[in-house]
C-alpha cells in the first residue's frame, strides 16, 4: 500500500512539470505574436531543451534572429528546422531567400526544385522566386 501511495505522489509531482514543458512553445508563440521577441526567444530555446526535435521552435528562432539581423544564427536554425522537418515549406522558402540575397542563384535554383515538390500552402511563392531568378538572368545577360 505504501508503494502505491508513493507512486501516486511521485506521478502527481512529475505531471505538472511535464505539462509545463509542453506549454513553453505555446507561450513563446503568443509572445512572438505580441512582438515580445526576447521573451519568446528565451521560451523557444527553453522548449528546445525539453523537446530538441521540435522543428517549429527552431523556425521561430530563425525568424527572431532574422529580425535581430543575426544571419548566422538565422541560417543555423533554418537548417536545423529542415533537418528535423525536410518538408517544412516556410523554412525552405526562407532558405531560398537567404541564398538569393547572397546571390547564390545556383543553390536557390536547386532549392526551388525541392520547394516545388513539397509546396502545398505556399506554392504562390514560386512566382516570387522565379521572378527574382529571372532578374538575375537578365542582369547577367546585359
Amino acid at each position: 500500500m505504501k508503494q502505491i501511495i508513493t507512486i501516486i505522489i511521485f506521478f502527481g509531482l512529475i505531471t505538472p512539470s511535464v505539462a509545463g514543458k509542453k506549454s513553453f512553445f505555446d507561450e513563446a508563440k503568443i509572445l512572438f505574436e505580441e512582438e515580445k521577441y526576447e521573451e519568446s526567444k528565451f521560451l523557444f530555446q527553453r522548449n528546445i531543451v525539453y523537446n530538441p526535435k521540435n522543428a517549429a521552435s527552431y523556425l521561430y528562432l530563425a525568424k527572431i534572429f532574422n529580425l535581430e539581423e543575426n544571419k548566422i544564427e538565422q541560417e543555423k536554425n533554418i537548417n536545423t528546422t529542415l533537418l528535423l522537418d525536410p518538408k517544412n515549406e516556410e523554412a525552405m522558402y526562407i532558405l531560398i531567400d537567404i541564398e538569393l540575397k547572397r546571390s547564390n542563384f545556383s543553390k536557390a535554383e536547386e532549392l526551388k526544385k525541392d520547394f516545388k515538390i513539397i509546396c502545398s500552402t505556399m506554392c504562390k511563392k514560386l512566382t516570387s522566386i522565379n521572378s527574382r531568378l529571372k532578374e538575375f538572368e537578365n542582369k547577367d545577360e546585359s
